[in-house]
């Protein structure tokens, strides 16, 4: 079990892109969703993981992260229908931490978002130039609700 901590900001510049150490291509599918929790499939390459977070409280909230076998992962994101996103996720290292900047492609095309995960709720952040605004629990960048307000239906948060 991990406790995770992350801060979500928009872009202010590309200057980020000149930093990037590697990507990866993802493909995210929503499984189950319940007053702030959630089960989230995930491929990555040759990797495949179920993820299930709790609520998030006080700006942090328990994740359990589990390898299953990739066809399995296949058939996962297939039942997940259009709750189902691309993206390419980029690594930056900046002020000793690793930034994480995800410019998603398909229904989401365009949008483009930083995360850092953190230590402690407290943990002091350097912030890169590039950064833009905090938008940290902000519902409207929350990557299934953007999706589902895209489609038009309602969003995983407001079922």
């Amino acid at each position: 079990m991990k406790i995770e901590i992350e801060r979500k900001f928009l872009l202010a510049s590309d200057r980020w892109r000149g930093l990037v150490q590697r990507s990866d291509y993802i493909r995210d599918g929503l499984v189950a969703v319940s007053d702030g929790r959630k089960t989230r499939v995930r491929i990555i390459g040759e990797r495949a993981t179920l993820t299930v977070k709790s609520k998030r409280v006080a700006g942090s909230r328990y994740e359990f992260e589990y390898d299953i076998p990739l066809d399995d992962a296949g058939l996962l994101l297939e039942i997940c229908g259009s709750n189902t996103i691309s993206k390419t996720r980029h690594y930056v290292q900046q002020g000793g931490l690793t930034w994480e900047i995800d410019e998603y492609d398909g229904t989401l095309q365009g949008v483009v978002l930083a995360e850092v995960e953190l230590d402690s709720i407290d943990q002091p952040l350097e912030m890169p130039d590039w950064i833009g605004a905090e938008v940290t629990g902000h519902p409207t960048y929350r990557k299934f609700d953007m999706l589902q307000a895209r489609l038009g239906t309602a969003g995983p948060g407001q079922r």
